[in-house]
């Protein structure tokens, strides 16, 4: 991360939040392609820190996950497609990508380019996004729906997945095996105290009252609330006891802040504490 964040002005795109429709800014930055490296995680996982978006005004960083499966990658969140990018990740997988997965409701804003470039990829979608119409790209066809464990005959044998539903985020988290390493999107947020760009002046004053801000950073307020609203805290629940009991995960990679090489199973507990 740096702290410049020059972002370009914003494309209104339309969202629809508890059926209602309405308009959220999402624009990328000007980073150039050149800067989308592969970032070793683990064995056979990579990180690429992509451009930042607006959301809502909100400087916010990107970044995709690549997993080396069978006769090719699985990516998750994608950022913005190059041809760089492709061939790097190809060389490093051994193949094409194969598996495409937007990993809740608000990350599918890139998916379509990657299709394009690969029409074979499966892209699975959360529970509920292929519903959301108004929201994707015109020609977007999903595969399928991410369910409470990996699809037959995928990457089950390289990844696990748990669905945190009930809260209309509906966030799939993943876990990958070799690695021990879990991979949450915007449940756990943690952005570093000292980088003025995410964390500075009345934007920074209201992310750390979010609760988003440092090593203690977890689920946006108005998120949680949600999940109280909506009745869903015990599906919350029984997911997060799959992540903390069963895959006892060392490391932790999230889309916004500061991934963790060691202690994610108590770095999740402290995060999730709330539910």
């Amino acid at each position: 991360m740096t702290d410049s964040c020059p972002i370009q002005e914003p494309a209104a795109a339309t969202t629809e939040t508890g059926g209602a429709a309405k308009t959220e800014a999402i624009s990328s930055n000007e980073k150039a392609e050149e800067d989308y490296h592969l970032k070793p995680f683990g064995d056979s996982l990579w990180i690429v820190d992509g451009p930042d978006v607006s959301f809502y005004g909100f400087p916010y960083p990107t970044r995709m996950v690549v997993a080396s499966v069978k006769h090719g990658s699985w990516i998750w969140s994608p950022i913005p497609y190059t041809k760089a990018l492709a061939t790097a990740m190809e060389a490093a997988t051994g193949g094409p990508v194969q598996y495409i997965v937007s990993p809740n409701m608000i990350h599918h804003i890139f998916l379509k380019p990657w299709k394009d470039a690969y029409p074979e990829a499966v892209v699975l979608a959360p529970p509920g996004l292929q519903d959301r119409k108004k929201v994707l790209p015109e020609g977007l066809v999903f595969s399928g729906t991410l369910a409470e464990s990996p699809p037959p005959e995928s990457y089950g044998d390289v990844l696990d997945q748990v669905v945190f539903a009930g809260g209309g985020l509906e966030e799939v988290v993943f876990f990958h095996k070799a690695s021990k390493t879990a991979i949450f999107c915007d449940l756990i947020q943690r952005f570093p105290a000292d980088n003025k760009c995410y964390c500075g002046g009345f934007k920074g004053w209201l992310m750390k009252l979010d609760g988003l801000v440092g090593p203690q950073g977890s689920t946006p307020r108005e998120w949680r609330l949600l999940y109280w609203i909506k009745g869903g805290l015990p599906q919350a629940r029984t997911a997060r006891t799959k992540v903390l009991e069963e895959w006892k995960p060392e490391k932790l990679i999230i889309a916004h802040g500061e991934c963790a090489d060691t202690n994610a199973t108590d770095i999740i507990r402290q995060a999730l504490s709330w539910m």
